[in-house]
């Protein structure tokens, strides 16, 4: 049977920074401000511009008819020709049509036709500027001719082309602006954000709970940012906590409760480590094996409290015979064990071991003030002399301990196979 396909699950698309989407919506503001001053600013302008260029046309008219009105009198068509063309010549005019008092064509002037720019000109001043201006031309209050004057719209045409190119040096400038603008940004709003973000992932990728986040300018980033360190202090406070609480259980776990010294499991693991080591470097590890000979009679004549005292005081007394790397553990009950790590030679176990039983003939006092007297005897093995892992090598020290205790209470012996003094 043909297993279905697994969806496919879509690109993620990556999503825009905080520094892009601000540089985005300066740019959108600064088009839009300045593309809306730059259209009020020219449609004012353009209306304006055509009040000025309809009066400018009524003046033109008015004095091009004072000056073809002896012409049109006359009726001397070649005389208002020129006369209109040298005034029309210095002006913004693209045509000047003069007509007779029966509306008669008397005289005309157009413009030459020019280059592009001049058809241009003259179209978008057919558009934008007012129609033609027709005015009377008056001799002693009788009509005797009108004229028709057309702008040429070359002024329009240049205060068009310089709206627009000032509209595109606004653009530009605003451009540059908003870049400054984003810098500044960048500088108080965007970084102070990077580091706080720095901070959350360096939390939660690294449990970095000791990092905190700078104070900054901005009110409200600085109030965030205090949020934010009180949370850390927070958790930095519950993880002091749960640490301690994990080293207060891992303690508890791997030593006495009474002694602080550490247990069977933790001394076992040790002596198997130990054992790792000196198969590699051709040492020997040698085990003592101890056991508080009148101990249940201490316990049982004087009680439990006597009998704590009388366990930790021989828990002190080991380990001030003990070197620093070797290692003391009390098994349960009145039974201990130490780890002599590396040894040499057997004999110097040996000279251990009566040097603890020398360390516990001074009798121990009591709270009530009294004094108690106690002994061990002790069973030494040796690696790899009587075993090779931890378990046997315990198990021939504890037989070396019974054999000592019933031999004489308060000696040592070694385990079968290596002779001691007894």
């Amino acid at each position: 049977m043909r297993q279905p396909t697994p969806p496919v699950s879509p690109p993620r698309t990556p999503r825009p920074t905080l520094q892009s989407v601000l540089r985005r919506a300066h740019l959108r503001l600064a088009f839009v401000a300045i593309a809306m001053a730059a259209v009020s600013l020219i449609v004012v302008a353009v209306i304006a511009l055509r009040a000025y260029a309809s009066n400018n046309l009524n003046l033109l008219a008015r004095s091009l008819g004072y000056t073809v009105e002896a012409a049109l009198v006359f009726g001397d068509r070649v005389a208002a020709a020129e006369a209109i063309g040298v005034i029309a010549n210095e002006e913004d005019v693209a045509e000047v049509v003069v007509t007779d008092a029966k509306g008669l064509p008397f005289a005309a002037w157009h413009l030459p036709a020019g280059n592009a720019t001049a058809r241009l000109e003259r179209e978008v001043a057919g558009i934008a500027l007012p129609g033609p201006v027709t005015t009377l031309v008056l001799h002693d209050g009788i009509v005797v001719g009108h004229i028709e004057v057309r702008g040429q719209g070359h002024q329009f045409f240049g205060f068009l082309l310089g709206g627009l190119g000032g509209i595109v040096a606004c653009l530009a400038v605003s451009v540059l602006g908003a870049y400054v603008s984003s810098q500044r940004l960048l500088r108080n709003i965007v970084a102070p954000l990077h580091a706080l973000a720095g901070v959350a992932h360096a939390v939660r990728r690294e449990r970095a709970f000791e990092r905190r986040v700078e104070p900054v300018a901005i009110a409200e980033l600085n109030q965030l940012g205090d949020d934010f360190n009180a949370l850390l202090d927070e958790f930095e406070d519950w993880q002091n906590s749960l640490r301690e609480e994990n080293a207060s259980l891992e303690h508890q776990a791997s030593h006495d409760a009474l002694t602080g010294l550490p247990n069977r499991v933790q001394f076992e693991s040790r002596l198997a480590r130990a054992l790792g080591e000196a198969a590699v470097t051709g040492q020997r590890v040698a085990v003592l094996y101890l056991d508080c000979d009148r101990f249940k009679e201490i316990n049982d004549c004087l009680g439990h409290e006597a009998g704590d005292v009388v366990l930790i005081g021989i828990a002190a007394r080991l380990r001030m015979q003990l070197r620093e790397a070797d290692l003391v553990a009390r098994f349960g009950g009145d039974e201990f064990a130490v780890m002599l790590a590396p040894m040499r030679e057997a004999a110097s176990a040996g000279r251990i071991a009566e040097e603890v039983l020398a360390s516990m003939a001074p009798t121990i006092v009591l709270p009530d003030g009294h004094t108690v007297a106690t002994m061990m005897s002790i069973g030494v093995a040796l690696y790899p002399d009587h075993a090779c892992d931890a378990i046997g090598l315990l198990r021939a020290a504890d037989a070396a301990m019974y054999r000592a205790k019933r031999a004489r209470p308060g000696s040592w012996q070694f385990a079968e196979g290596v002779a001691g003094p007894a």
